[in-house]
């Protein structure tokens, strides 16, 4: 019987922890844990068959950082098919009866992708392609994708597994506290996207204690359709007489996860810190509950790298801006690669309150697939509202879709054959929900039957690629009345009988009626709100119309969607003429909204205007440090703090410090006297230790500190504790930080905190990492425990204070 057939009647249960094993049984800090299939496998296949008899159906195997940025090509097949063997022999060896499967175990590669690090899409998906062409070659049932902590290394992840393999694949995330991601993706945007790339189940591992972890499980039940899977921790990591312990024992550890097994979850295990006693104990417990059936929910949702946006409990808001038609400006912008401008455009309908964003740049003169996706990737990167790719191209879409780091919206199918034939298979594999034209080879139907009748037809071959309805809204068209004073009747009809029969949500482009007729808003706010009581889920419209936008409030209003009728009040209020014109180039130090031209661009995260705006105040005689004093670093704090204050997501926190560092480099670029450098604060040694190829925590808290001013040596990853200790001695250096994601490199951390108090007792000890708390942190002697790169900088602002007093 195969993995999937199984689940469908049964609870699956995974094995624990490997690392905190390993480490009893001798694993030295900085060793590869994965060394341990070829150097030690009679402890791996002990540690495996364990599992087995304490009652796991599946145990990972040994290969969670085996992937080929720490390993040689021969190096890590032989690693892999070491790890895969070794699971078989203790799944043979195992007298438990039932059933049992091994799994190929996908870690993150420890890299930040693109535009926010240095690693490019692609090459993460490669990465990840070479170790699962391996497991499934050496015999893996299953392929477990866990402690992913970014949404965008998820998606690469995932693709590679379904593009390299025909096995199933389950994907786990790493939640924080605040229950998102790292990068700010919610358990509600990362179910609509796996779901749409057809994972075959979701879920959540490591980070927390299955009580921590209960609320994100739940979201997650709540909207998703596939099986949940749980592994947590055993709670959170201390020390006792010198050893790593866990403060969630057995019992608690599988009353909680079995409370939410009888709650829907189907796939349970543990993660750092447990063993095959908390497996065993979690059998036991689970032994005899009521398997709760797994639902299709139904929801029509898109999602950016951050959230998801649900159609149907309120009417969606499709901003139409980002299309070249009718508009000379943009068309200028797309044939110039004027960047900026578009996102520009983006910023100002996300300030309308838009909940998508349409992206067209069709224009016959440009490369469209190459514009569409350095938009996309553009307006990603800044901005956490979902996206409409809106192209004719199908080459240009499944470039799109494939870069794309959400479920996106999709625009459009039609029911001529040979359309659906090309974008079905495109939205089959990435996922999305497309938006579907009531047309075919004979044109638009007068009536509201015969635009039904392609609706049902579409819906047919939708279903022939797995395409559920759920993922299909259709447009029913608006055309003219200028040219035929019934067409909106027959849109109108045709959208009530949709929404009505076939259950299905819907969109229009609101402002096709009225071409050809003056005073254009008036006819588009009228159809707009007879639309939206037919049903219309959806709109293609322009923001800055004031019209469109009294009736959308007023609907939200009067349909009870507007508790005490405040937002409605406050848009009221705010309420002056939106001047659509062109408005003149700002000068950099013009004041706006309390913020200059310059701060505003660092806020936003526009790179190449902080660069031009600083050149600009360069060119009229302003001096570097003040630029820098006055500018950049209350720019930093305004992103900052609302990093802190979680309203910022670590994207924004990133592009805003890429920006500051473009004004940066055109200060440094001029200053001849090296002025900038009286800005430098003190030293800070950084590294990721001994063992722990993970660097993406320590490249972001560099970027920032950077930014901050401080003199910053990175000395890299994997980095043994003499070397760190040998350049924070040579510095003198006043700060060192180190970094550590998983459990078995913590050891080498406290090694290098008792060289460093050995060898430089003057020097401050910041650390950080998904394994660490600021308990932990006590313990193994550091100063001070960090949870991001803004806490990092506050603490090292201290420190520098003290100096220079």
């Amino acid at each position: 019987m195969d993995i999937l057939t199984y689940l469908k009647n049964s609870f699956l249960i995974f094995d624990g922890g490997m690392g905190t094993l390993l480490q009893e049984r001798g694993l030295k800090a900085g060793e590869y844990p994965e060394n341990w299939n070829i150097e030690h496998p009679e402890i791996i296949r002990d540690i495996h068959r364990a599992y087995f008899d304490a009652g796991s159906n599946v145990v990972s195997a040994n290969t969670f950082g085996a992937n080929c940025l720490k390993f040689g090509e021969d190096e890590l097949e032989a690693v892999i098919r070491e790890a895969i063997k070794l699971a078989k022999q203790a799944q043979g060896e195992s007298e438990r009866p039932g059933a049992k499967f091994v799994a190929l175990d996908i870690g993150p590669t420890g890299r930040l992708l693109k535009p926010y690090g240095d690693f490019g899409f692609e090459d993460a998906v490669e990465t990840f392609a070479k170790t699962i062409r391996l497991g499934e070659k050496y015999g893996a049932d299953v392929i477990i994708i866990e402690t992913m902590n970014d949404s965008y290394e998820t998606k690469a992840a995932l693709l590679a597994a379904k593009e390299n393999s025909a096995l199933p694949v389950f994907v786990l995330n790493a939640y924080g506290e605040d229950g998102k991601l790292m990068t700010g993706a919610s358990p509600e945007a990362m179910v609509a996207m796996l779901e749409g790339m057809r994972a075959d189940a979701i879920g959540v591992n490591c980070s927390l204690g299955p009580k921590q972890l209960r609320g994100v499980v739940e979201r997650i039940l709540d909207c998703a359709s596939v099986p949940v899977v749980f592994q947590p921790n055993a709670g959170l990591p201390k020390i006792e007489n010198g050893k790593t312990v866990y403060d969630v024992l057995p019992d608690e550890f599988s009353e909680e996860v079995a409370a939410l097994m009888q709650a829907g979850v189907r796939v349970v295990g543990g993660c750092c810190g447990t063993t095959p006693e908390y497996i065993k104990a979690l059998c036991e417990k689970s032994a005899g509950l009521e398997i709760k059936p797994i639902t299709d929910k139904g929801i029509t949702c898109v999602s950016s790298y951050t959230h998801a946006v649900r159609f149907g409990q309120e009417p969606i808001l499709i901003g139409e801006r980002i299309n070249p038609t009718g508009k000379k400006r943009l068309k200028q912008a797309l044939k110039n690669n004027d960047i900026d401008y578009i996102l520009g455009e983006g910023f100002s309908q996300q300030d309308k309150g838009i909940h998508i964003l349409d992206v067209n740049v069709g224009l016959p003169e440009i490369d469209e697939i190459a514009v569409l996706k350095t938009v996309i990737s553009s307006l990603q990167a800044v901005i956490n509202l979902p996206l409409q790719i809106d192209t004719a191209s199908p080459k240009a879409m499944e470039e799109a879709l494939r870069l794309y780091n959400g479920k996106a919206l999709i625009n459009s199918v039609c029911g001529k054959q040979e359309s659906m034939d090309a974008v079905f298979p495109i939205a089959a594999k990435y996922g999305g929900v497309i938006v579907a034209l009531t047309l075919d080879d004979s044109g638009i139907p007068e009536t509201a039957e015969g635009r039904f009748k392609i609706a049902e037809r579409i819906l047919v071959q939708a279903s022939k690629y797995g395409i559920s309805k759920k993922d299909i809204i259709f447009d029913t068209l608006a055309m003219t009345i200028s040219a035929d004073t019934c067409a909106a009747l027959g849109t109108l009809d045709a959208l009530r009988k949709i929404r009505g029969e076939l259950g299905c949500h819907t969109s229009l482009g609101v402002s096709n009626v009225s071409f050809g007729l003056p005073a254009r808003d008036a006819v588009n706010s009228t159809f707009f709100a007879l639309a939206l009581e037919s049903g219309l889920s959806a709109a293609i419209m322009n923001p800055f119309s004031d019209d469109m936008l009294k009736v959308y409030y007023s609907y939200r209003a009067l349909h009870n969607l507007d508790p005490n009728c405040s937002r409605y009040i406050e848009f009221m209020e705010n309420l002056q003429e939106t001047v659509v014109a062109e408005q003149p180039k700002e000068r950099a130090g013009a004041q706006e909204g309390g913020a200059t031209a310059l701060q505003r661009a660092v806020i936003k995260g526009l790179k190449e205007s902080a660069g031009e705006l600083c050149e600009q105040m360069l060119s009229e005689n302003a001096d570097g440090l003040d630029i820098i004093n006055n500018e950049l670093i209350p720019a930093l704090d305004i992103v900052g703090r609302g990093f802190e204050e979680k309203t910022v997501y670590l994207p924004q926190l990133l592009m805003s410090a890429e920006a500051a560092q473009s004004a940066f480099g055109r200060i440094k670029a001029r200053s001849s006297a090296g002025n900038v450098g009286e800005f430098k604060k003190c030293g800070f040694v950084l590294a990721t230790v001994h063992g722990d190829i993970h660097d993406i925590g320590k490249n972001i808290v560099k970027l920032i500190l950077e930014n901050y001013g401080f003199a910053v040596t990175d000395l890299g990853k994997d980095v043994p504790p003499e070397d760190i200790v040998s350049e924070a001695t040579r510095l003198h250096a006043p700060l060192v930080g180190l970094s550590a994601l998983m459990t078995t490199t913590v050891p080498a951390m406290e090694e290098t905190i008792r060289l460093l108090r050995e060898k430089a007792p003057w020097c401050k000890v910041v650390v950080g990492g998904a394994v660490l708390n600021k308990q932990y942190a006590e313990m193994i002697g550091a100063d001070k425990y960090a949870s991001d790169a803004m806490e990092t900088v506050r603490y090292a602002e201290k420190v520098n204070e003290t100096l220079t007093l």
